[in-house]
């Protein structure tokens, strides 16, 4: 134990956020937020408790540090090109690929999500990422509804769309066998089809 902590001692800065940021994702995707503490987080890492307020300032610096990485993540693998295929049509696939479909990734989501209520730091945290999520699709349904020649009201249809991914991944975590990957792909293009036209996504 004590070589192990030795050896965490020499890792970089951004290594060490990046273990306690690691650490703190598989204590929520194990136990939602009564197991986003301290004692549990740092047994995780394997480190010492005060690397927490260095690195973070307090544990909801560190919840926010996560959120914003996952987000991030997200948006990553969401607009990661894809041959041959739209940018909308590349977002459909990312949003239900393995990736953001996987159960931990969805419970760790929900945790966060529970918490936004009542931590005014990650509601504010939230507001701005979810302005780059919100945009990133909104682009993606003007270009394909413009290819078509369709006019859009794109943000109506964008926040629409997001609740619906969202629900997905309540669905997965409450009942995960009733949403496959393909259905929740179908559901995608039956919703977006009558704003965006029947071309896309035809081959999905």
């Amino acid at each position: 134990m004590a070589e192990t902590m030795r050896r965490k001692a020499r890792l970089s800065a951004e290594e060490r956020r990046a273990l306690l940021e690691d650490a703190a994702c598989a204590c929520i995707a194990r136990g939602g937020i009564r197991d986003f503490t301290v004692d549990k987080v740092v047994a995780e890492a394997g480190v010492s408790r005060g690397l927490i307020t260095h690195h973070f300032g307090s544990m909801d610096g560190l919840l926010v540090a996560v959120y914003t990485r996952m987000y991030r993540d997200w948006l990553a693998v969401m607009e990661e090109p894809r041959p041959g295929l739209s940018r909308i049509e590349a977002m459909v696939e990312a949003l239900v690929s393995p990736a953001l479909f996987d159960r931990e990734v969805v419970n760790i989501w929900l945790t966060l999500w529970g918490e936004i209520a009542n931590n005014p730091v990650l509601r504010d945290t939230h507001r701005a990422l979810y302005g780059d999520y919100r945009a990133a699709i909104m682009t993606a349904l003007e270009e394909a509804a413009q290819a078509n020649g369709r006019e859009i009201d794109a943000e109506t249809v964008a926040t629409a769309f997001i609740c619906l991914v969202d629900g997905f991944g309540v669905q997965r975590c409450v009942e995960p066998a009733l949403l496959s990957e393909e259905k929740a792909r179908a559901a995608c293009w039956a919703f977006l089809r009558p704003h965006i036209g029947d071309q896309v996504g035809a081959a999905r």
